[in-house]
């Protein structure tokens, strides 16, 4: 096993670490730690009219439903500024937190990255009729700005608001966006800029200063999606969402792909690493991708298009933070006979129903620990792959909502899902890892503290 763990310690963290370190990953982490605001604010919208709205009209509850209508416009309205248009924030916080990791003036890098993805949407719109109009009906409409053919009006200068400025717009945003601020951040650094006085106040020369890179990074972005459109017959979001998202999308519902990112991230975390951190941007980009495509599903009455998104990884996988370390403090308060181990586990066990790990992490310290290295692998993998099954199978519904990552379990199951078979399987969950967990514990109390 000691020589397991030095394998891996020589070849994976070196790895982990050089990743965690690349300063794209790192802005685009902390770019969707931006939105979140938004995206909480969004899911409380979600979440009061399920319970005003959705779940009364089930019983026929219409009477209160119709009481409640003010509240539900309200929530309609939070809705449409943030959930709907995050890939719009998004937009901005990925290009401003590029240009903060690069040390470049950062409010124009986000607004070169929010124009370069309004450039990438579609600007026109097309209505098909059940049948052709009249000329008469084809004259009024011709006059008013709009381009009739046979059973199709067309126009142009309307962007699809339910279609791309949510989340299917991240993937367009950091391929796109990231061209637009790469050349930016260049051209920044290469002082190809407007040089102001010193007298001139510092925010009036900041935004001066970026004048000639932001404009150069919108030409060439301009250049791209105007290409698209004149000879691809289709725009650069449309594209990247059929040949790149929509891919991605699909193979992170498969098995293999949760059971790795679940493999990878508690292999960084027995290391010392931060494991959702360092892969906080493929957690994100792909499964928060998926999850918020629920949530907009969800708040529109329709089916939800993804099975396993974001949450599902802290909900069934990692109870209590990665590892599922609130089960192993758990078992040690039962059954451990060390009274280090004891004393750590009280200290926190609080922490741990708020998800909060570091204690035990690095207090315990799992970290290294040869004897705990299996079961910190073994019960997120076991535990992953009964709830993957269980909602495969149709038995527990999917993730509808956005959750703070720091609810504790059973509460943050049925907020996320407002299923109650969903809290049934977390604590299922929680027995599978607890057994996993408890003959390591046991023989724990063989070993003094002196030997390791």
């Amino acid at each position: 096993m000691n020589s397991f763990i030095e394998w891996l310690n020589k070849h994976l963290v070196p790895v982990a670490t050089k990743i965690g370190s690349i300063r794209w990953l790192v802005a685009l982490r902390d770019a969707f730690i931006s939105i979140m605001p938004a995206t909480m604010a969004g899911a409380v919208a979600t979440i009061l009219n399920a319970l005003v709205r959705d779940i009364p009209n089930q019983f026929g509850w219409t009477g209160f439903v119709n009481a409640m209508q003010p509240l539900i416009g309200v929530n309609a309205q939070v809705w449409t500024g943030s959930l709907a248009v995050l890939g719009l924030i998004f937009a901005f916080t990925f290009g401003y937190q590029l240009s903060v990791q690069y040390k470049v003036e950062p409010i124009t890098g986000g607004i070169v990255t929010l124009g370069t993805f309004l450039m990438t949407l579609p600007q026109g719109y097309t209505i098909t009729l059940g049948k052709a109009l009249s000329k008469a009906d084809t004259d009024i409409i011709t006059k008013a700005g709009a381009a009739v053919s046979g059973n199709t009006i067309s126009g142009w200068g309307f962007f699809n608001f339910n279609s791309y400025f949510g989340s299917a717009g991240f993937f367009t945003v950091m391929i796109m966006g990231g061209l637009a601020a790469s050349l930016y951040i260049y051209l920044m650094k290469k002082h190809i800029t407007i040089k102001m006085p010193d007298s001139v106040p510092p925010a009036i020369a900041a935004a001066f200063t970026g004048i000639i890179p932001a404009t150069a990074s919108l030409y060439v972005t301009g250049i791209i999606t105007w290409a698209f459109t004149k000879f691809a017959a289709t725009t650069v979001i449309e594209f990247i969402s059929k040949v790149i998202q929509d891919p991605l999308l699909h193979l992170s519902q498969g098995y293999g792909a949760v059971l790795l990112m679940t493999v990878l991230v508690q292999l960084f975390w027995f290391f010392g690493l931060h494991g959702t951190n360092v892969l906080g941007p493929v957690l994100d980009g792909i499964w928060l991708t998926a999850q918020l495509a629920n949530m907009n599903a969800f708040n529109a009455g329709k089916a939800l298009p993804y099975i396993w998104t974001r949450n599902a990884f802290d909900l069934y996988a990692w109870i209590g933070g990665a590892g599922s370390t609130l089960l192993l403090l758990l078992a040690i308060l039962f059954f451990s006979k060390r009274d280090d181990q004891r004393a750590v586990a009280k200290m926190a066990i609080a922490p741990g129903f708020f998800n909060v790990n570091e204690p035990v992490m690095f207090g315990l310290p799992i970290v290294l620990d040869p004897i705990y290295f299996i079961p910190f692998l073994l019960a997120p993998v076991v535990m992953v792959t009964i709830a993957y099954f269980v909602m495969q199978l149709g038995w527990v519904s999917p993730i509808k909502t956005q959750i703070v990552w720091s609810m504790p379990p059973i509460l943050n199951s049925l907020i996320a899902t407002m299923d109650w078979r969903a809290p049934v399987l977390q604590v299922f969950n929680g027995i599978i890892g607890f057994l996993i967990y408890l003959p390591f514990v046991k023989a724990a109390n063989k070993v003094k503290p002196t030997d390791y």
